[in-house]
């Protein structure tokens, strides 16, 4: 779908051609066209102002770099590291923080609970009509160390207490008025914790902070969940321990991705989901409303939401609700 295009408008691509209706029409100045990152794309983007970009589909940062007239590319992921290296410094790039964190705490959530309640063992027994009831760990009571306590941090914190949890928090830096250790901490705060889970970016401060020596820190029968980012966690390092059976891990990120069918972490024990978690259905109406929003500012001239890099600096943040 796209707008009678003039001379005085922006053009603009969007994923979802039901925007138009929701929003009760495109604003004007705008010259809006949908390309979902399915099927072929536009063949001249060369003018293109605003790219939103398809959530989940690579094909659609193809088209960055034939782009040289864009000002802002609105990423619907809370990470950004695969875009950033395809714009330049004038490009105003904004993320899709508070989109997932709904769906990615649920997720990270139930991955602990199965994990503690044993529930892929239940499966079984099931599918075999096999009754063997046993006793089994719990969320309750247990100790999480929660490193990367951004807005998806947070969000799987409210979770946690929920469950009767104690929750660790720690961000890169401390910041003790929010009782958030820093990263450096880590040596001091592994010990004692039951659970660990890893809601990271991935920057290059971060790919592969938790290795072997992090791990060896944890105690024997402790759960890894990562839900960040899988360059975070050193895949090598984490199959040491669930081979020995020392440690338990529970993913929906990993290293690599799309892991491969003959890779062994799918036989290591752990529970592995693929990089689903913040892909529920609270996202879609989330992030079609942050799409809106940031179609009116940019028509209006006002400030972006969500701004990550470029020239124009972060003004607020998007509602998560």
């Amino acid at each position: 779908m796209t707008t009678t295009r003039g001379s005085d408008r922006m053009r603009v691509l969007v994923p979802w051609a039901q925007l138009e209706e929701q929003m009760g029409g495109w604003p004007d100045g705008l010259q809006v066209e949908v390309y979902d990152g399915t099927g072929a794309p536009p063949e001249d983007v060369s003018d293109v102002e605003l790219y939103v970009l398809p959530y989940g589909r690579s094909v659609g940062r193809d088209l960055l770099p034939r782009m040289p007239a864009l000002r802002a590319v609105q990423s619907l992921s809370a990470g950004v590291e695969k875009v950033l290296p395809l714009i330049g410094p004038n490009v105003t790039l904004c993320n899709g923080r508070g989109l997932h964190d709904a769906s990615a705490a649920e997720h990270g959530l139930g991955l602990i609970l199965a994990a503690q309640r044993e529930l892929p063992r239940w499966v079984r027994d099931q599918d075999a009509g096999r009754w063997a009831p046993e006793h089994t760990r719990s969320l309750a009571d247990s100790r999480v160390v929660l490193v990367g306590y951004g807005s998806i941090g947070a969000a799987l914190e409210q979770r946690l207490l929920a469950c009767e949890a104690e929750v660790v928090r720690v961000a890169s830096k401390a910041d003790p008025g929010r009782a958030v250790h820093g990263v450096d901490e880590l040596p001091s705060l592994l010990p004692t914790a039951d659970i660990v889970v890893l809601t990271l970016p991935e920057t290059p401060g971060t790919i592969g902070l938790v290795g072997a020596e992090t791990l060896a820190l944890l105690p024997d029968d402790a759960l890894v969940v990562n839900i960040g980012r899988g360059r975070t966690l050193d895949t090598e390092a984490l199959l040491a321990e669930l081979t020995t059976g020392r440690l338990r891990a529970a993913l929906d990120v990993v290293d690599p991705e799309p892991l491969p069918s003959d890779h062994p972490l799918w036989t290591s024990g752990a529970i592995v989901t693929p990089h689903v978690g913040g892909g529920a259905a609270t996202f879609y109406p989330r992030a079609e409303r942050l799409v809106a929003e940031q179609l009116r500012r940019f028509a209006d001239g006002r400030p972006l939401l969500n701004v990550v890099s470029g020239p124009e600096l972060p003004q607020e943040a998007a509602p998560s609700s």
